[in-house]
């Protein structure tokens, strides 16, 4: 016969009973003695940290990525010098609008994180599955958010309050375009893409700067819901991509994605038809065509999902040598952003949890104290730097190039292109579409434009679908009439 283990308080002391509290006498009040009782309560009390204020609902899995071509040529990172090195990974899937109890299969974009986990330090890449974002300059980002969420008066997600938005910033009828298409709601996380989203900076051995994107492709293959299935599976099983996801990895179906980037030279950004630092911009393929890099394969589900998938933080602002940041200014402002708020949610020491710290290399900072401070805190070691004790030193060596600035200080709109506006790329991409999807994407947008009380609002909105494209426009506008009656 097996030996259970013994169950014990916090501090190591054997539990006598778990399954009676300490009373005055069989029937009498309880005793604050009760020290399981205590412990239990107070610890249920506090086992719930504050959930993401944007990519609340998630799920998660390990896993490793294998770089398959050459690429040295153009980053010196060292987890991708050369074909077969693997580097271990994880993967965060999220929804972005809905909290921590929404459901799964729901129209929004989706989270797409990926921590790699190198021998130079963690690099963490945070994108989407779109390949671009509503609206390309941080200050906006807040506001966004709080058209999404739900109202300050009435508690619900008021479509009033996210067309009238919508209206006001003509930036995001690209990335509208993408929601309400086809590719709005995936059939799962296993059947998506992925993309880093913003633009990022590799540099090779030589000194060599590139502006990169990041394209993971599904090797499942591309699944969609329709409005109406994703309906249906929403209210017969909220889980529905967590479900999918742990299930698959414990059957042994690894899902699995090939990377590919785009590279542009450093010196075409400048006169390029495009800002090529604009997250409401795509670069055509035609232009800048895909470069396979290598597979990333999830194979193994976490232990723990608070631990591991809860508690996982991911930064853009964590780099490693031969890849930095661009001028993006979506970017720049998720640099210090991401890290802000996990501080916030997590603690300053958020950074030595098991799925955040480093797994093929070991952090050697100077950072002290503060809450859950989980490593000896530098044991005897200086806390300051320069020291004359062997402490950690620095190398010198940039992991990025700089970026050549120029001009006067202030609030300035992007720098205008020769093919920019908000509209040349929402129409393209409307106009690639079969007809088929043309009508899901209409029909989408009007039940939902439809639902706006608001006339000014509706208009404003219908007038970015017209610049997008004509039929775009018209059809939209019949439809929402149709709808109002």
């Amino acid at each position: 016969m097996t030996t259970r283990p013994i169950l014990t308080t916090e501090s190591g002391a054997p539990v006598a009973d778990n399954q009676n509290s300490q009373s005055a006498g069989p029937g009498g009040p309880l005793l604050i003695q009760d020290q399981q009782l205590m412990e239990k309560l107070a610890r249920f009390n506090r086992e719930r940290i504050p959930e993401r204020v944007v990519h609340a609902r998630g799920s998660g899995a390990f896993g490793y990525f294998e770089v398959t071509e050459e690429v040295s040529r153009f980053t010196r990172a060292a987890f991708l010098a050369e074909p077969g090195r693997r580097t271990e990974v994880f993967v965060r899937f999220s929804t972005v609008a809905g909290g921590l109890g929404s459901g799964d299969a729901v129209r929004d974009p989706r989270g797409f994180a990926v921590k790699f986990y190198t021998e130079e330090g963690n690099y963490d890449l945070v994108g989407n599955n779109t390949p671009v974002f509503f609206i390309r300059d941080p200050l906006k980002f807040p506001d966004f958010i709080h058209s999404q969420k739900r109202d300050p008066f009435t508690g619900v997600q008021e479509p009033e309050n996210v067309w009238d938005f919508f209206s006001h910033s003509p930036e995001a009828t690209h990335q509208f375009t993408w929601l309400f298409g086809d590719r709005g709601i995936p059939a799962s996380y296993r059947h998506m893409h992925g993309f880093g989203s913003h633009t990022y900076q590799w540099v090779n051995a030589e000194g060599e700067a590139f502006w990169v994107k990041y394209h993971f492709k599904t090797d499942q293959g591309v699944r969609t819901l329709t409005a109406e299935q994703a309906a249906e599976l929403h209210g017969r099983d909220p889980d529905s991509h967590q479900r999918d996801l742990h299930g698959a990895i414990e059957r042994g179906l690894f899902p699995s994605w090939t990377l590919y980037v785009q590279l542009m030279p450093v010196a075409e950004a400048g006169t390029y038809r495009f800002d090529p630092f604009d997250l409401t911009k795509v670069w055509p393929h035609a232009d800048y065509p895909l470069v396979k890099v290598g597979r990333l394969t999830l194979d193994r589900n976490p232990d723990n999902v608070f631990a591991e998938v809860e508690q996982a933080a991911f930064s853009p602002n964590n780099f490693v040598p031969g890849i930095g940041p661009s001028p993006d200014k979506m970017l720049q402002g998720r640099l210090f952003a991401y890290g802000d708020a996990h501080r916030y949610r997590l603690g300053v020491n958020h950074t030595q949890l098991p799925v955040n710290a480093p797994h093929a290399t070991q952090a050697a900072t100077y950072g002290r104290d503060g809450a859950m401070r989980a490593d000896g805190n530098g044991s005897r070691s200086k806390n300051y730097e320069p020291n004359s004790f062997g402490g950690p030193a620095q190398t010198g060596v940039p992991l990025a190039a700089g970026i050549e600035v120029s001009g006067v200080t202030g609030s300035h709109r992007n720098p205008a292109h020769a093919e920019d506006d908000d509209f040349v790329q929402a129409g393209a991409l409307y106009r690639v579409m079969s007809e088929a999807e043309r009508e899901r994407l209409v029909g989408n947008i009007a039940a939902a434009l439809a639902q706006v009380p608001d006339d000014a609002i509706v208009t404003r909105a219908l007038a970015h679908f017209a610049a997008a494209d004509h039929d775009y426009g018209f059809r939209v506008e019949t439809a929402v009439k149709a709808l109002r009656g």
